[in-house]
């Protein structure tokens, strides 16, 4: 097996493990400790870091480690699609419920009067289905893979 898809498999295993602690510590309907989840961020930079410089002492050139970034990020993100699946669907089903209440406390406490949190949540509810999360989960992964594979591409290449 190719070291991008055994670093798409690690990234895809390691994030959702990371939302399923969020899941069972209850953090994702805590205001603060919500913002947790954006460690799957540095989860993906640490997976791409290893990936990227095996890679790159095998010999790939700055293109090739691009493709091989977005080859991991890829993988991944498919693992991580089916995860978000049964994370909101079977596991939390209501997630999304839960996850309303807390972003309402936190516009209450910023001082939102209760028809501007009304506004703000109606427009956020149209992604808030265990699909487009799935989906928002597998650009997001795909997108920062792609930031990442060009900049540390750079790094983590046969150098000439």
């Amino acid at each position: 097996m190719s070291t991008p898809v055994k670093g798409g498999l690690l990234l895809g295993i390691l994030t959702v493990l990371w939302t399923f602690v969020l899941g069972f510590t209850g953090w994702y309907k805590d205001p603060v400790m919500l913002n947790m989840f954006w460690l799957v961020i540095l989860i993906q930079l640490g997976v791409m870091i290893w990936a990227l410089r095996k890679t790159g002492a095998e010999g790939a050139p700055y293109g090739k480690q691009i493709l091989n970034g977005l080859i991991l990020s890829v993988v991944g993100a498919v693992i991580i699609f089916f995860g978000s699946l049964l994370f909101t669907s079977v596991v939390f089903p209501n997630y999304f419920e839960e996850l309303r209440a807390a972003h309402t406390e936190i516009l209450r406490n910023s001082g939102q009067s209760e028809e501007e949190i009304a506004r703000t949540l109606a427009g956020e509810s149209s992604m808030q289905t265990p699909f487009g999360q799935a989906i928002s989960g597998v650009m997001g992964t795909i997108a920062t893979g792609l930031v990442f594979s060009l900049i540390l591409g750079i790094f983590f290449r046969k150098k000439n």
